[in-house]
């Protein structure tokens, strides 16, 4: 009987109506008593982290569960995580990165609805998580809506469907059927690396989506409020303006300042290419740091991640250049 751990952080799913509307109010075990067939068939072990509302975790609290898992790991076969929707892409895509060489399974669950709910979606993804571990899909995923996403290819891209997330340029690790949990993740190349825990984390990152207009002296105000990493979602392929508006000298004003800026795609398929059109070339020429096919989230938290391990902008880079966790292809758009 495998064991495993039940991990809360709050979010929906724990959420009771309170004067205000929703907030977590169940523990761990209060979740476990809706799922209670999962007790005769794992060894299930209960633990309280947090119980807030996703949007109020943060950096502090990245730390704070990649430490409590890597704690946890060597007295478990897995560990399902509850955590709320609207950040747990991020959390999980952090948790990617934090967790170095994570042989086990680390499933993030939760819903969109109270796990009390009369039409609740909350037993279902956790009979998923669940599920995932017992499959031995390794490293941080999510498991929702009967599909087990890689962690840091997660995008929650519903407010209110049951459909909440969707794995985004990148295949799903594994999905339930009437005959159980079919699993498609694809063998680690051996040797394995060993397991460490890298939860240095800065959260000096700030995440620009780029409009027509975008007035120059914003990359100013970045640095000024002391940024060290800037992420911009640039448009269709690969692009900016710097006609009447020149951001690309901002750009170049920025690299060489220290300021590590990863540029991605505003479009949420299909990778970004630098290299197809002039402008993209012009950028690559100012020191950014190409994303790649890369989601938001997961470009967001390498940075603030990989920043929290190097203050050397060229290590920064090369860290950009693997692939740690599969969050990226580096032979994408090429």
């Amino acid at each position: 009987m495998k064991r495993i751990l039940l991990m809360s952080t709050g979010g929906t799913i724990a959420s009771s109506q309170g004067q205000n509307g929703l907030e977590p109010q169940m523990h761990s075990a209060q979740l476990l008593g809706y799922v209670t067939e999962l007790q005769k068939l794992y060894s299930i072990e209960c633990r309280d982290l947090l119980n807030l509302d996703s949007s109020n975790i943060q950096a502090e609290e990245w730390k704070l569960i990649a430490r409590a898992v890597a704690e946890a790991l060597p007295r478990f076969d897995g560990i399902v995580i509850t955590h709320g929707t609207d950040t747990m892409a991020y959390t999980a895509s952090m948790l990617s990165f934090m967790l170095s060489g994570l042989d086990k399974p680390v499933v993030l669950t939760g819903s969109q609805l109270p796990i009390d709910a009369l039409l609740t979606d909350a037993r279902n993804n956790l009979y998923t998580a669940f599920s995932a571990v017992d499959a031995g899909i390794r490293g941080v995923s999510i498991a929702f809506n009967r599909k087990v996403i890689n962690g840091c290819r997660a995008v929650k891209v519903r407010t209110m469907g049951f459909e909440a997330f969707e794995s985004v340029n990148a295949p799903y690790l594994g999905e339930i059927f009437a005959g159980g949990m079919r699993v498609y993740q694809a063998p680690r190349p051996r040797p394995a690396p060993a397991f460490r825990l890298l939860d240095g984390v800065c959260p000096d990152v700030f995440l620009l989506k780029l409009i027509p207009s975008t007035n120059p002296r914003i990359f100013e105000a970045l640095t000024g409020l002391g940024y060290r990493g800037v992420v911009l979602e640039a448009f269709g392929a690969g692009g900016l303006h710097f006609v009447r508006r020149d951001l690309l000298s901002q750009l170049h004003r920025l690299t060489e300042q220290g300021v590590s800026v990863v540029a991605c795609s505003q479009c949420l398929y299909e990778p970004s290419d630098f290299s197809i059109y002039e402008v993209g070339q012009k950028m690559l020429a100012q020191g950014v740091i190409p994303g790649h096919d890369m989601t938001t989230e997961a470009a967001v938290t390498k940075l603030m991640w990989a920043l929290g391990q190097t203050g050397d902008p060229a290590r920064v880079r090369q860290l950009f250049a693997t692939d740690l966790a599969g969050e990226v292809d580096l032979s994408a758009g090429h």
